[in-house]
């Protein structure tokens, strides 16, 4: 057993190695630049939008109080009558990467703190790279990937972006496994 602060060296290189493979995915592969469709007069409805100063938050369209009203002969008339949407609101203010970029390199430590507990607890000091590799690795990959999944199950997130995603899941679990092999505990 290899205890998790025998292992920061691996959990927090293989987050700057996720850190840096995710920015070459978002900005230079460009496979996921169509993972988002424009609106049709996209002024025109966000000027629909801003007359409501809608504050920062997640929104159903229509969206039912209960489920009595769910099922209700006049919800379910807005629902046949459409549009149906779920969109994310945030204030019309100069976009800044910093926040999320800060929180997904917190995310990545994250993911390699399980993938330290779960490799530690199975394999000794002395581990064979390929066994971490195949421990650290499914962690990883579970933790990047399976979570994804729900958006387009219950949100109707495109599957092609999921599947997108999931490769990325790969490319980042492949990079955390290889650095936890590399400088796993000896």
């Amino acid at each position: 057993m290899v205890s998790i602060p025998a292992l920061w060296l691996p959990i927090l290189v293989s987050a700057v190695f996720v850190f840096i493979l995710s920015s070459l995915v978002h900005m230079v592969f460009g496979y996921h630049a169509g993972d988002y469709k424009k609106l049709p007069n996209e002024e025109g409805i966000a000027d629909a939008l801003r007359k409501f100063s809608i504050p920062d938050g997640s929104y159903q369209l229509p969206r039912a109080a209960s489920m009595k009203e769910f099922g209700s002969p006049e919800h379910q008339e807005k629902v046949k009558k459409g549009p149906n949407a779920m969109i994310t609101i945030w204030a019309g203010t100069t976009p800044s990467m910093a926040g999320p970029m800060i929180q997904w390199f917190v995310y990545s430590i994250l993911i390699g703190i399980f993938a330290a507990y779960v490799a530690g607890r199975a394999l000794g000091p002395d581990a064979h790279y390929l066994a971490v590799f195949r421990f650290a690795g499914v962690t990883a990959f579970v933790a990047y990937a399976l979570g994804g999944w729900q958006e387009s199950i219950w949100y109707k997130r495109p599957w092609s972006t999921t599947l997108k995603n999931t490769f990325d899941a790969l490319l980042y679990a492949l990079v955390t496994a290889g650095t936890f092999g590399w400088l796993w505990a000896r």
